[in-house]
């Protein structure tokens, strides 16, 4: 038979298709950008351009970060343990101000290594100078989806709103037939975001068939300003709005009750989780279970590092499952297939991806990653899923291939200079040290 281009063995697979198949001893070919062949037992006569022994590791679908602020690594332990609207107000708001493409430049690189080297293949990123973070992701080799954020105030990047919609609209046409690279309109949130802007970047997002992403009920500080700006709740002010409906991405949705999760299933809204940073800024719980059992899809993030610390996925998905389970003391809630589900296919449902990535399939981009299991943390193994939710690190993934090159092997990078990078992370915070005073 010809050559495949990349043979992926010796691993168990877990494909996270619609029948959730666990393939043991499995074997994976990649042609072009695109998965060729799954199937069990050895490599038999197949022949590679490049061989990857997953050595009886686990082979995955590389992890989905569908929320975050990627330039914000720069900004990683800058003004912890504060309240959102103090840490966004006296803190965030003040220094991104200052902000420049090349801080943004080198706080997304650095984003897209740390993201890389802890087995995340595809981001969702909201932030300014989306441009730069675009290019890094493309540079790096990652997937993304990217917006700029637009506000009712003006922004260091593009100046007044209307230069902010020029601005999407530039993005939008630039990078559409980007293998790698999509756009979204992005306006910051219900407080940050007047009727007329929001009206208007609904209409650009459905005029060009691109998502709508937002922040969403985060705090009880929102709700309540919502509430008495607009005298509804913020569900009920997006209805109202003509906002819901399958192009729209909710971030965070952790002041929704049982009515407003019946309103965002019927239009198909999809949500996104981040645990970390919501728990971190004591913003509360987001009613996740609650969400699922009434079929809104539910992908997972770790937001910006200002407020985590950090990218690493696999931390993201141990605080999904156990946040859950002591707020309604229940072990059984958010069990581990669930939350490992929101990491990659449902994450990818989120996006609007499913149907390139978040599973290893025949046809779909290949995007997965093999994570060294022979370590003693990981041993004995009776379910990879526990495994994967409960005792994996980002530091456990091994080799990562997105779109058919890979990115990783051994551990080493290929497609960026960290020491490089992080050099230039550092020269950027004497900056933020300036900003702060």
């Amino acid at each position: 038979m010809n050559a495949t281009d990349i043979l992926v063995f010796n691993g168990t697979i877990l494909t996270m298709d619609g029948q959730n198949r666990v393939i043991p001893d499995g074997l994976l070919t990649v042609e072009g950008d695109r998965i060729s062949s799954i199937r069990k037992n050895g490599k038999g006569s197949i022949k590679a351009h490049k061989e990857i022994d997953a050595e009886g590791g686990l082979i995955l679908p590389g992890l989905i970060n569908s929320h975050t602020h990627a330039a914000m690594t720069l900004f990683r332990g800058l003004a912890d343990d504060l309240p959102l609207m103090e840490w966004l107000n006296n803190y965030v708001f003040p220094v991104e101000g200052k902000m420049d493409a090349d801080f943004v430049r080198v706080g997304s690189l650095l984003a897209c290594a740390e993201m890389i080297l802890s087995g995340t293949t595809t981001f969702c990123d909201m932030y300014l100078f989306e441009e730069e973070v675009a290019k890094a992701a493309k540079k790096s080799g990652m997937r993304c989806l990217v917006g700029e954020v637009l506000y009712d105030f003006p922004s260091p990047n593009y100046g007044s709103v209307e230069k902010g919609f020029t601005y999407t609209k530039e993005l939008i046409e630039r990078w559409k037939e980007d293998p790698l690279v999509d756009i979204a309109v992005e306006p910051h949130s219900l407080f940050t975001c007047g009727v007329d802007l929001l009206h208007k970047a609904n209409d650009l997002a459905l005029n060009s068939d691109v998502p709508l992403i937002l922040h969403v009920a985060e705090t009880r500080t929102e709700l309540e300003e919502i509430e008495k700006q607009y005298g509804k709740r913020p569900v009920q002010h997006l209805m109202d709005l003509g906002l819901l409906g399958p192009h729209l991405i909710a971030d965070h949705c952790v002041y929704i009750n049982e009515s407003e999760i019946e309103v965002l299933a019927q239009h198909k809204v999809s949500v996104v989780h981040n645990p970390e940073s919501n728990m971190k800024l004591a913003s509360g719980f987001a009613p996740v279970p609650e969400m699922i059992a009434k079929g809104v899809t539910v992908g997972l993030g770790t937001d910006g590092c200002a407020s985590n610390n950090n990218l690493d996925l696999f931390a993201e998905m141990d605080m999904a499952a156990k946040l859950h389970k002591v707020n309604k003391l229940d072990p059984t809630v958010m069990d581990a297939q669930t939350v490992f589900r929101m990491a990659t296919i449902d994450g990818a449902r989120a996006l609007g991806l499913e149907k390139i990535t978040g599973s290893l399939e025949v046809g779909k981009r290949a995007d997965l990653i093999i994570i060294d299991t022979n370590k003693p943390h990981l041993i004995p193994m009776y379910n990879p899923y526990s495994h994967l939710v409960y005792a994996a690190g980002g530091h456990d993934v091994k080799h990562s291939i997105i779109d058919g090159s890979i990115v990783m092997e051994d551990r080493k990078l290929l497609t960026l200079e960290v020491e490089d990078i992080m050099e230039q992370a550092k020269e950027q915070s004497h900056r933020v040290r300036e900003w702060v005073g």
